[in-house]
């Protein structure tokens, strides 16, 4: 499908007055250094806009003649989108970019979410199921509409990742009899605390789920449009429940580590109990002895 959008645009589509391609977004990885792409052709810096090269769509929202071959959009916190790019050339470009990406994913898990664009220069910019109808192509609408699925992408890949600690920790909530009879149990516990941090930190400090773009406060007509494309993805709906999610996490994490300190700190106290009771049963022993010797 890809393939067969970028063929329209590269046949002059806005001149027929309609306009489809395809947006991709794909997280390569925990962290994308934007910075180090300087010398990357860009047509925006609020996120990173890259011109591809060799299809209209880049041109277009460029303003000069066709010459690029789509638009990719670059986010900090690991995540890409592209408008009008296929599948082979998102992999090329992903592999180019490989080098200035923290721990990148392989293709297998990388998380992606797909929407089509359809311009229509006399139509309602709504959403018609997995499709986004615009009025016209320009830098600042493909912004917005990275900036949703960006931070989609970056969502479904915590929610994967909350999944997965669940399994592993519903074993500790129905059994807290067994917590803390070794230290691969707090060693776990540790593991599950620190993961639930970290995606805190991740979703909180670096996707900024629950923030507006910046681009917004020079662009406030845009507003609508964004809140409609963020609302039919449900973003704060699925950023209140990972949030509850991982708040969850932390404090069963939390509360079975205090649960085995208590427990230690209760042996040490029988423990120093036994060694008074040692000493009071020895030291009358001593006195038996010596009072029977006289």
């Amino acid at each position: 499908m890809a393939d067969e959008t970028s063929t329209a645009v590269a046949a002059g589509p806005l001149a027929a007055g309609r306009l489809g391609f395809q947006s991709r977004a794909v997280l390569v990885g925990t962290g994308i250094d934007v910075a180090a792409l300087g010398s990357t052709d860009r047509t925006g810096n609020a996120p990173l806009v890259v011109e591809l090269i060799g299809s209209s769509l880049g041109a277009t929202i460029a303003g000069h003649r066709p010459s690029g071959d789509g638009v990719a959009v670059i986010f900090r916190y690991g995540a890409i989108v592209f408008f009008d790019v296929s599948p082979a050339a998102i992999n090329e470009y992903v592999r180019q970019l490989t080098p200035h990406i923290r721990q990148p994913s392989p293709s297998a898990d990388q998380e992606t979410e797909v929407l089509d664009i359809r311009v229509e220069p006399t139509g309602k910019e709504t959403i018609e199921g997995n499709t986004l109808v615009l009025n016209d192509v320009s830098r600042e609408k493909l912004q917005l509409v990275a900036d949703v699925l960006a931070k989609s992408v970056s969502l479904a890949h915590h929610e994967r990742a909350i999944e997965s600690q669940f399994e592993r920790i519903e074993p500790f909530a129905t059994n807290l009899d067994h917590w803390g009879r070794g230290g691969r149990a707090a060693h776990e516990l540790l593991q599950h605390l620190g993961g639930a941090l970290l995606a805190e930190h991740r979703v909180v400090a670096g996707a900024r789920i629950e923030d507006s773009p910046e681009l917004l406060w020079d662009h406030p007509e845009l507003e609508r449009l964004w809140a409609r494309i963020r609302d039919d993805f449900e973003i704060r709906e699925r950023s209140a429940v990972l949030h509850g999610k991982l708040g969850l996490i932390a404090k069963t994490a939390e509360t079975a580590l205090e649960l085995m300190q208590n427990r230690r700190a209760l042996r040490v106290e029988w423990a120093i109990v036994g060694l008074i009771v040692f000493e009071i049963v020895l030291t009358l022993v001593q006195w038996w002895f010596g009072a029977a010797s006289h």
